[in-house]
């Protein structure tokens, strides 16, 4: 198309093109405008009638379908009151904007702050969905069930036919699917140069992957559930179900382990799965352990509550028996019956008391979590927990230290005599090969089982380090222990910043490492290794320094010497 001089103006023509051009992108972008309007709207209208319908089926109708058991009503409705929850807030959240261009932009920021919220009541409904809709279905093959059901169905939502219960119980699963789809529709009608759009577009890929997750979440359930229920089959059942198929899926599985086993190939691992197995396996061994400190302290303190030395004629006067008489009945009347409220307290105040109690504790679990994320960098060797320390002592006993070995790697075994064991258990070798004579695969005891493991992921464990002169060695079996008579502290030296006690044992496994005794006193010198780790302390135990696990150490009051005046014990204090 020729062009025109300077100086000269366009033709009539030509302006009225460049004005119709003009025209027709001011309508797409109305039109996208209206689009993106109308697909807000839906997507806030069906989110008002969701959440009524929901509202509807956790009261009303859960409240009318007496002929069901309140075990069939709970697997039924599953956690639908988390999911109205979660749902009601997103509502409140839309309603709350003044206009729609406040809502647009609102929309986006709603779906992320609420998708973690979502994703975790969502797939807890969607993956018990199938066990309902099994037993909805189960409800059919008994017509008086299935007309009482369609009737209270059909007088309080019309509008769900002879779909009946399934109408409402598939609800939630269709919705959060369908979020993605009305997300993504009104992000097409949206101009990327909107201030929304980034909003959007991340709003939509939060909820593809809130979907995404779910689906995973439903599929490891469903695994889950089909492993546990071959579990309970009978041998009958167990031979109905061999086929071609299933000999075929065998033969390969134990091809491939016969292939790993002769190292043929190598093992695939799981790391994730290694991580959160030893991570439930610690958890484990804390709560075993918290419980059997918490039934010896509950003993230990019934044990105290029964005998009274202050109620008896010790035919001794004055002095340190007095002092000690005194102290006994301040306890037993004053101090130990605050840790005993529930024996004079209602149930429902011991309720109140223990849910007030577990909500302080909040901060102190959340570093907990924090604390058991983290890896300890020094030294390479874990520290034990007392329940373990108890097992490496019966394994020494029986065998010796020289025969001890710490696993360092997460071991999954297969196969038959195969163990399998966790990062930093100890057992004891019995062979150094198996039966063929294979030197890469060890007997070993762990204490309760005897099995074979790879030698590759053991190494010595060292219960004690003989070169520190100054500590006496037990007869024969390789630990320390402290002499009888603890060497005092020079008068001069300087008096620790606080006193603590050993609450477990611990054997040394190096020379930076120093052993205890349970009961012992020690004096902290440093609450953290070089590297500022604190789950290490540097303690001074008889004249030794090094280190020793931080959790084994407990705060004690420092005993007043005899001389020191107590309060007064005229008469006996009052109960409380």
């Amino acid at each position: 198309m020729a062009g025109y001089q300077e100086g000269e103006s366009p033709s009539p023509g030509e302006n009225s093109g460049d004005e119709s051009q003009g025209d027709e992108a001011i309508k797409i972008l109305e039109k996208m405008k209206l689009n993106q309007r109308l697909a807000a709207k839906e997507l806030i209208s069906t989110e008002a009638r969701y959440v009524h319908n929901l509202q509807l089926c956790a009261s009303d109708i859960r409240s009318q379908l007496h002929e069901l058991p309140e075990e069939d009503l709970d697997v039924i409705f599953s956690n639908i009151n988390d999911v109205i929850k979660v749902n009601s807030r997103f509502l409140k959240g839309l309603e709350e904007a003044e206009s729609e261009e406040e809502q647009l932009s609102l929309l986006g920021n709603l779906f992320l702050e609420f998708q973690e919220e979502m994703e975790s009541a969502y797939k807890v409904y969607c993956a018990s969905y199938d066990q309902a809709l099994a037993l909805v279905e189960s409800y059919k093959k008994v017509p008086k069930l299935q007309k009482a059901i369609q009737d209270v169905i059909t007088a309080l939502v019309p509008q769900a036919g002879a779909s009946g219960l399934t109408f409402l119980l598939v609800m939630p699963v269709q919705r959060v699917t369908r979020y993605p789809l009305l997300l993504q529709k009104i992000l097409e009608n949206t101009p990327p140069d909107d201030q929304a759009y980034e909003n959007l577009q991340r709003a939509t890929r939060a909820m593809q992957e809130v979907n995404s997750n779910i689906n995973e979440y439903k599929r490891r359930k469903e695994i889950a559930t089909k492993y546990n229920k071959l579990e309970h089959l009978t041998v009958r059942e167990r031979l109905a179900r061999i086929n071609t198929h299933s000999i075929s899926k065998k033969t390969l599985r134990l091809s491939q382990l016969f292939k790993q086993e002769a190292g043929i190939v190598t093992r695939t691992e799981d790391r994730e799965f290694d991580d959160l197995e030893e991570k439930f396996h610690w958890v484990a061994l804390c709560v075993n352990e918290l419980k059997s400190n918490v039934a010896s302290y509950l003993e230990n303190l019934e044990t105290f509550l029964r005998i009274k030395p202050h109620e008896c004629d010790l035919e001794m006067e004055g002095g340190p028996v007095q002092q000690y008489c005194c102290l006994t009945r301040n306890l037993h009347l004053l101090v130990f019956l605050e840790f005993l409220p529930h024996s004079h307290v209602s149930e429902s105040d011991f309720r109140k008391l223990v849910e007030d109690t577990l909500g302080k504790t909040s901060a102190q679990l959340h570093s907990f979590r924090q604390n058991f994320e983290k890896v300890l960098p020094v030294p390479i060797t874990q520290p034990l927990q007392p329940a373990a320390e108890r097992q490496v002592q019966t394994l020494v006993s029986k065998y010796g230290p020289s025969k001890l070995y710490q696993v360092t790697s997460n071991i999954s075994g297969s196969g038959n005599l195969a163990l399998t064991l966790q990062r930093g258990q100890i057992v004891a070798l019995l062979q150094d090969r198996d039966t063929r004579g294979n030197t890469n695969r060890w007997l070993v005891d762990t204490g309760g089982y005897r099995g074979y493991v790879p030698a590759g992921k053991l190494e010595p464990y060292q219960v004690v380090s003989h070169e520190e002169p100054s500590m006496q060695t037990g007869s024969g079996d390789g630990f320390r222990f402290p002499p009888a008579e603890a060497s005092r502290a020079p008068a001069h030296a300087a008096m620790p910043v606080f006193q603590v006690v050993a609450a477990y044992p611990f054997a040394a496994r190096s020379s930076h490492e120093v052993s205890l005794q349970a009961g012992q006193p020690v004096t902290v010198l440093e609450r953290q290794d070089k590297k500022g780790n604190p789950e290490w302390s540097l303690v001074e135990v008889n004249g030794q320094r090094g280190y020793v696990p931080s959790n084994f150490l407990v705060p004690v009051p420092s005993p007043a010497p005899w001389g020191w005046s107590l309060p007064p014990c005229d008469s006996p204090p009052s109960h409380m």
